[in-house]
């Protein structure tokens, strides 16, 4: 049995582990690379490995950088069973549309400003048509309820705490009379976050593949997240600025507008609009509220006494479904709140958001997650005073403030918790899914354990 390590190694982005055994091959997660756009294209449309020959695959949760590449995998000959659970299985179907929809304008709109260059059409990295596709071979599985993808390996899901139907995978395998168990961890969730129950942590393990993403550093505690939110938004009311956040549109976006409902309900915010402004974000709040099985006990309570009977609905909420609707957002005067994806500003209605507010020293682009390197989040969360959208240069004079705290990853407290769980039983531990960074502070943070700890470069094969 072996492992390659065919996306998010040394990087964040673009998460895809290929399992070999008995002769199968098992792909843990579909993800799409981000990054700068040249690179991204020919990373994402051609795999490290034939897709005609993947048995099965299983996605540990929803965000585009896990499940994102899955059109491409199918079109290009992949016709087996794609695991995950109930909530995951409903949000990749509809985060799949979303990002067939937003290739697809995106390019028109791009094409639009080529032709007028004289400059030659690109083609989309993929279409609705071929995200639409993959939901014939999307496959329910529940949480701890054990499953045979291919022959040799028995998979489990368990909660994973990073956003909804977020899973970590444990997989029993036996090749040969030999076992082991491994778990691949997808993204580690935090304790004590609003909305989800806390991660469960990996118990005798043989081998356990990590994300790393905040390896370096711990986060904030939720309340103090909380607090930075509140200070941000202040005074950005005071100078009736907007303030506009760049949301992944499942599982922040959530997040922060349930969040905004409590301070709001609670006094602690003077009542200004607060839109969402994205149609994924909107089917996933749909969603969101179809799974409140997924919810921790604290969000059923709240949601049992609160006087509008939603976690995420209230009757200063805007959510926007047309482009018409979207556009019209513009006319408004702040204060208010703009939470839109794409989460890293790199696609999507964010954008426009970003490209008719930038100028106005009174508003406040907001950043409350990781950014990849090259995306236009990570270089306006840098400081970077002038950046390009749609291929135009702006002004950065809106103030760009970070909260810390709000990420639904793991802090390198929490990581450093996880991967001693399985002390005792633990044989290696592969650090992925984060900057080489993370990785050594964290490496070094665990050096005691005794355990091989690697950090494995793209295309890395080893056998397990």
């Amino acid at each position: 049995m072996e492992i390659t390590f065919a996306g998010a190694a040394q990087t964040v982005t673009g998460s895809q582990h290929l399992l070999r055994i008995n002769g199968h091959s098992l792909l843990l997660e579909c993800g799409l690379f981000q990054g700068r756009r040249a690179d991204t294209y020919a990373v994402n449309r051609n795999f490290p490995f034939d897709p005609r020959g993947i048995d099965a695959v299983i996605l540990s949760h929803a965000h585009i950088d896990h499940c994102g590449n899955l059109p491409n995998l199918v079109r290009q000959g992949h016709a087996g069973p794609i695991h995950a659970t109930p909530s995951t299985v409903h949000l990749t179907d509809l985060t799949l549309r979303d990002s067939g929809h937003i290739q697809e304008s995106d390019i028109e709109y791009l094409n639009k400003k080529r032709a007028r260059k004289g400059l030659e059409p690109v083609e989309p990295l993929y279409t609705v048509a071929d995200a639409e596709a993959v939901s014939k071979q999307l496959v329910m599985q529940a949480y701890n309820k054990p499953f045979e993808p291919v022959p040799g390996v028995l998979a489990r899901l368990v909660d994973a705490g990073h956003i909804l139907g977020s899973a970590g995978v444990v997989l029993d395998l036996e090749e040969k009379g030999r076992k082991l168990r491994l778990m691949f961890s997808g993204d580690i969730g935090r304790l004590r976050m609003p909305l989800l129950r806390d991660p469960v942590p990996p118990s005798e393990m043989d081998v356990l593949l990590m994300e790393c993403t905040y390896g370096d550093k711990p986060h904030l505690q939720p309340e103090e997240a909380t607090a930075g939110l509140r200070q941000v938004l202040r005074r950005t009311f005071e100078r009736r600025g907007k303030v506009i956040v760049p949301a992944f549109a499942i599982g922040r976006t959530q997040l922060l507008v349930y969040t905004l409902h409590q301070m709001i309900d609670a006094g602690e915010l003077p009542r200004v609009p607060v839109y969402v402004d994205s149609p994924l974000a909107t089917g996933a709040t749909e969603i969101f509220q179809r799974h409140p099985e997924d919810f921790d006990e604290q969000a059923i309570e709240f949601l049992r006494k609160d006087p509008h009977g939603k976690l995420f609905g209230f009757d200063l909420l805007t959510i926007t479904r047309s482009v018409d609707e979207s556009k019209a957002i513009n006319e408004a005067k702040g204060p208010l709140v703009i939470i839109s994806a794409s989460g890293m500003a790199e696609t999507g209605r964010i954008l426009h958001h970003l490209r008719n507010n930038l100028g106005d020293p009174r508003n406040t682009v907001l950043i409350t997650s990781w950014m990849a390197p090259n995306t236009l989040g990570r270089r306006l969360a840098e400081g970077e005073k002038t950046v390009f959208i749609f291929g135009e240069e702006y002004d950065v004079r809106a103030e760009v403030a970070s909260v810390d705290g709000f990420s639904a990853h793991a802090g390198q407290d929490y990581l450093e918790t996880y991967a001693r769980a399985s002390a005792g039983s633990l044989k290696h531990l592969y650090l992925i899914h984060g900057e080489s960074k993370p990785a050594e502070v964290l490496r070094s943070r665990l050096g005691d354990s005794q355990v091989p700890i690697d950090y494995p470069a793209r295309g890395t094969r080893v056998e397990l």
